[in-house]
């Protein structure tokens, strides 16, 4: 029995792929009537701190997580979610800030 290949056949460069060796592959999805490219980024790849515009809490370094951005931008409006934050992203409402004794509804 042969040894097992850790790199693909053919020459192939990992860096050479779509997203790059050290981020997941992109693709579309559609929300709010625009198409946005997203990313799934592993926790080896995320080292820095992210805010989630879903639930307004902290992404931590270490944490997979998943970018998202307008397809017809240039990138600068990537933001960073968490994975179920962004999978809720229709059912989640407006976080409003309501005082203590006013009407729910």
């Amino acid at each position: 029995m042969s040894p097992r290949r850790n790199r693909p056949r053919g020459g192939e460069n990992p860096s050479d792929r779509v997203g790059g060796p050290r981020y997941g592959l992109e693709r579309t999805e559609e929300w709010r009537g625009e198409e946005w490219y997203v990313r799934q980024i592993g926790g080896g790849a995320a080292a820095k701190h992210y805010r989630c515009p879903g639930c307004d809490q902290e992404i931590p370094p270490g944490v997979p997580h998943v970018v998202a951005w307008p397809q017809y931008s240039d990138g600068d409006d990537r933001r960073h979610w968490h994975k179920a934050c962004w999978n809720a992203r229709d059912r989640r409402s407006a976080r409003l800030q309501r005082s203590r004794n006013a009407p729910r509804y």
